[in-house]
């Protein structure tokens, strides 16, 4: 598209807005030309479509990252990480403009347009469907905390999977995630206010305090597993086999497979403890779910 040619390629990796912007934008683009070429069900469609548009930008930084890492003469884990700290903030801020979209679509767009727009995306909220935990009201349970790690173990390996058979395919999942994360916040948003006669908004902002830090974290292990399957797809099938240079790539990024292991039992930690504590998290799925005759 003509918007990844806008700017340098370097922006997408040193500007944080921009990896929003960009995310924000091919989130709309997707759900537009899948509501017009597919509109009885768009909804994994402009999942699919957003992930489409995102993938030359992905190649694009994962290649820069490539060629840096070819002409250091010696690789050390701190020289890997720092040039994989901009990959996992280029998924942070695509991540949170896609979710942005969806939220806002879901909680100001009329009900019926929301329903068959995001179908896919709000059968999540009542336990079917493939996604890493947003909410569910049926989750106050004395199992939350293996429920929750298991489902989100299941994401986190598919994201390691995809990314090492296809070099980007995670994008997918992660948009997926995004997509289903928004969704289901901007609905319970739109729910409690339906209930209480306040703004959506409001909620939606209280929803997101609460959340921000079990979300971020959940999705740092999706972008770790992500970035270490893509890098073991090209980079080590680049090194020559059995060298030292290939022994410290490939080891750096299981390195980087088991943090985001631990992001996943620190985030579902948090979301356990937020879920089964935090009352007024509690009281405004109560509400969504009253305002929709489910409680």
């Amino acid at each position: 598209m003509v918007l990844e040619h806008i700017f340098p390629e370097d922006w997408l990796e040193r500007k944080g807005m921009y990896s929003f912007i960009l995310g924000a934008v091919y989130s709309i683009v997707g759900i537009f030309i899948a509501s017009i070429l597919f509109p009885g069900d768009p909804a994994l469609v402009a999942v699919a479509i957003t992930s489409l548009l995102l993938l030359p930008e992905l190649y694009k930084i994962f290649d820069m990252e490539e060629r840096q890492e070819s002409i250091e003469q010696k690789i050390t884990f701190g020289e890997l990480w720092k040039d994989d700290v901009g990959l996992v903030r280029i998924y942070i801020f695509l991540f949170l403009g896609i979710l942005l979209v969806y939220a806002i679509g879901t909680m100001f767009m009329p009900t019926m347009q929301t329903n068959n727009l995001f179908r896919e995306q709000l059968e999540i909220r009542y336990g079917q469907g493939f996604s890493g935990q947003a909410t569910s009201a049926s989750f106050f349970s004395g199992e939350l905390f293996w429920e929750l790690l298991t489902n989100n173990f299941l994401v986190l390996i598919a994201c390691f999977i995809l990314a090492l058979l296809t070099g980007d395919g995670a994008i997918f999942l992660i948009t997926w995630n995004a997509s289903v994360w928004g969704t289901i916040f901007g609905l319970t948003a739109k729910g409690a206010a339906a209930f209480s006669g306040s703004h959506p908004l409001y909620y939606f902002g209280l929803i997101m305090l609460v959340v921000f830090p079990h979300m971020i974290t959940e999705a740092l292990s999706y972008f770790l597993a992500a970035i270490s399957g893509s890098v073991i797809s090209k980079d080590v099938i680049l090194e020559e086999f059995a060298s030292d240079r290939f022994f410290e790539v490939f080891g750096f990024n299981l390195y980087l497979l088991i943090g985001g292991l631990l992001f996943l039992v620190l985030g579902a930690l948090i979301e356990t403890f937020v879920l089964e504590h935090v009352g007024i998290y509690r009281e405004i799925i109560t509400m969504s779910m009253a305002s929709a005759g489910l409680g």
